[in-house]
């Protein structure tokens, strides 16, 4: 720290103290970097300076970097606040010490953020943005935190304002570079909020300045990338699987070029120009997050093996990273990837993986973040995941409870659309045709003209045709499935597609056409062999097998019969091994935090033991194929900024889709890099990962602490 000697009748004293000054703080700094960290006698030289009666800037600088070592080395919050709030005070009326001012603030919103007092933060940022009016640095790096703020309270509209006077400030900086960050970012705001033409337009606004006017090649691709996760999740948001293939291939083409091993490090991209200095996330996290809109997307197409492949790899990525560094993001991203592994593994048969998946998937969410906030956020989509498992091994009172308890927890609206479809299909399969007809009226009066995804209004449109395919109205039926295939075939919705084509199928097979239902039936079993979808498979070898039978072709309804035996027997054995599963036991998790994996192992030898009533439909079947007819609709969330993807497929049969919003409900905003310390400060260690799901936004630090 380099101290400017104050105007003293005493010249040798004042130069005596500033030595002491520079000497405590060295010393202090000597014992913080040492190996390992000597923290105690680090903070022990920071509080001799104050013996010495330092000037206000000294001693404002001093309380900020106690503050900031307490915060990074210690549990101790409230002396940390203590001297953040001291900081505070004392920098707040001194003019040109912007440095210290405003990180004071932006710690000191954190430490309320962490302690529950948003509201002490938000007062503290509005207050320092207001002060910061003439250093567009500062005046944006809070703008960004305090967007935060607000997006992780739901408050979307002041977010969306905080993030537009973000972008007005650096326009008139002329820092094009952050009002592009400020311009996308607003534009994930409306996008949670389902504003899908103001989304538009912000993205064609970014993606013109993008293309034009960013000269720095490192940084427009880092543009690039951003711009288009959004534009992936905003087109899978819509459903609208083929129409954002160019998009996708262009995000994974810059993502290669950003992860070549001649592209510069972060912290020479970023960390010259401070108005440079703000990142949406660094590339190892950005790798990570291609792959998870390209899960998304194969799921949504209908692709469980490329999902699955590239899951696997994103896993084995996130573990990489989390080993060097375990930052808050990678579990956000660990989590909406094993939601996503655990609809592969249910649309292929593997329920027991699935639940053990979904377990995992609990774990991660109990142990990552402060005081649970994960498992809070979450705590929604993990009932759906365990109601979709429900479903699928037939425990249909455990689902119902479930999906009631999901829809009562979330207020995202296509969730809640999705928990209801699961439970109409419940309420069909248990025939309680009263409570079925109020929750499809419902859905219908509070969704078909609002909700605009192709891939979830097809999937209404599907149930709707397995309700009047049940009740033998085989003419509504039929029109019901194709508004559903119209929708499916436009945008490669494959598994939509395939579930479709089956239950056309059978409506035919049922009215005694069966040119018609053959017609259907082959193409439907194609798909379900490309997916692989095994409900899909078992229902369509049963329907297989009865027209093969009435065409007198006994060879080929041997086939089909053996075919279906083969699937049956499947789902059999994969049945029994989940309800000998302690991971079983999640099918009663209702309230509080469901127990973990080791207490769930202490307990299993008081598991369910398998009976015939917990044999799946397949079971049944084997000897009737024809009453194989139920459909089972499932969601999980994906990244919000993951995206949306729907997959539907028949089950004791089961429909996929997840859920993407709710992923994204904590914004994300760009933060900054602080402004580098000099040499004699102590430079702040403390990384300020702002929680979101989906990518995220963090305040990177480069150098020593990056």
């Amino acid at each position: 720290m380099s101290l400017q000697p104050a105007a003293s009748t005493s010249q040798t004293a004042t130069t005596s103290q500033d030595a002491c000054y520079i000497s405590l703080l060295g010393l202090a700094e000597y014992f913080r970097t040492s190996q390992p960290p000597q923290i105690k006698k680090c903070i022990q030289c920071l509080q001799a300076l104050f013996t010495f009666n330092p000037p206000s800037k000294v001693e404002a600088r001093t309380h900020l970097q106690m503050g900031q070592i307490l915060m990074t080395y210690t549990n101790n919050i409230d002396m940390a606040r203590e001297h953040l709030e001291t900081a505070w005070r004392l920098s707040e009326p001194l003019l040109n010490f912007d440095d210290v001012k405003f990180d004071t603030a932006y710690m000191l919103a954190d430490l309320y953020k962490q302690t529950d007092q948003v509201p002490l933060a938000k007062a503290m940022l509005r207050k320092a943005i207001e002060l910061s009016q003439n250093n567009v640095y500062w005046h944006c790096k809070l703008l960004l935190q305090l967007a935060q703020l607000h997006a992780n309270d739901k408050e979307y509209t002041l977010a969306s304002e905080l993030l537009a006077v973000g972008a007005e400030s650096a326009e008139e900086s002329s820092a094009t570079y952050l009002k592009v960050l400020f311009l996308l970012s607003r534009a994930m705001i409306l996008m949670i909020e389902r504003k899908t033409n103001d989304v538009l337009a912000l993205l064609n606004s970014a993606g013109a300045i993008i293309d034009n006017s960013i000269s720095n090649p490192h940084q427009k691709e880092y543009l690039k990338v951003f711009f288009l996760v959004l534009q992936v999740c905003y087109y899978l948001a819509l459903g609208q699987v083929k129409t954002v293939k160019p998009s996708l291939k262009q995000l994974q083409m810059s993502i290669q070029t950003i992860m070549a091993p001649n592209w510069p490090a972060d912290e020479v991209i970023f960390g010259q120009n401070p108005m440079d200095m703000f990142v949406w996330l660094p590339k190892e996290q950005l790798y990570v997050l291609v792959y998870l809109v390209t899960v998304s997307h194969s799921m949504m197409a209908g692709y469980m093996d490329k999902a699955q492949k590239y899951t696997e790899k994103a896993l084995t990525q996130i573990e990489k990273l989390k080993s060097q560094d375990d930052k808050p993001i990678l579990s956000v991203f660990k989590v909406i990837l094993l939601e996503h592994i655990v609809m592969c593994r249910l649309v292929m048969g593997n329920r027991e993986l699935a639940i053990r998946e979904i377990a995992i998937c609990r774990d991660v969410c109990m142990s990552s973040g402060p005081k649970g906030q994960l498992m809070r956020r979450h705590s929604a989509q993990l009932h759906c995941l365990v109601g979709l498992y429900s479903m699928s091994t037939s425990f249909f009172e455990h689902a119902e409870r479930q999906f009631l308890r999901c829809v009562t927890e979330t207020s995202e609206r296509d969730l809640k659309l999705f928990a209801n479809l699961n439970l109409a299909i419940i309420f069909l399969r248990t025939k309680r045709d009263q409570d079925l007809k109020q929750i499809l009226d419902a859905v219908s009066t509070e969704n078909t003209h609002t909700y605009s995804s192709q891939a979830l209004m097809g999937g209404f449109y599907y149930v709707q045709g397995l309700h009047a395919f049940h009740k033998g109205s085989y003419h509504e039926a039929k029109r019901f499935l194709r508004e559903t295939l119209k929708m499916a075939n436009a945008e490669d919705l494959n598994r939509l597609t395939s579930c479709s084509l089956v239950l056309l199928s059978h409506v035919f097979l049922s009215i005694g056409n069966s040119k018609e239902s053959m017609n259907m039936v082959t193409p439907a079993m194609q798909l379900a062999s490309k997916i692989p979808d095994i409900h899909v498979q078992l229902w369509g070898s049963a329907i297989l097998k009865d027209l093969h039978r009435m065409s007198k072709d006994v060879l080929h309804e041997k086939e089909a019969y053996a075919n279906h035996v083969k699937y049956s027997e499947n789902l059999i054995a994969d049945q029994l091994r989940c309800v000998q599963s302690p991971h079983h036991a999640l099918i009663d998790w209702l309230d509080g935090p469901p127990n973990t994996t080791l207490a769930i192992t202490a307990g299993a030898s008081q598991q369910m033991t398998p009976s015939t009533s917990t044999l799946p439909a397949a079971a049944a079947a084997a000897t009737t194929p024809m009453q194989h007819t139920s459909m089972t609709v499932q969601k999980l969330p994906t990244a919000a900024a993951t995206s949306p993807a729907i997959q539907y497929a028949t089950s004791s049969n089961i429909v996929s889709q997840p859920h993407q919003s709710s992923h994204m409900q904590s914004v994300i905003v760009p933060s900054a890099h602080p402004i580098p310390s000099t040499s004699s400060q102590i430079p702040q260690n403390f990384h300020n990962i702002q929680q979101a799901v989906g990518p995220q936004l963090q305040t990177q630090q480069f150098g020593q602490y990056y």
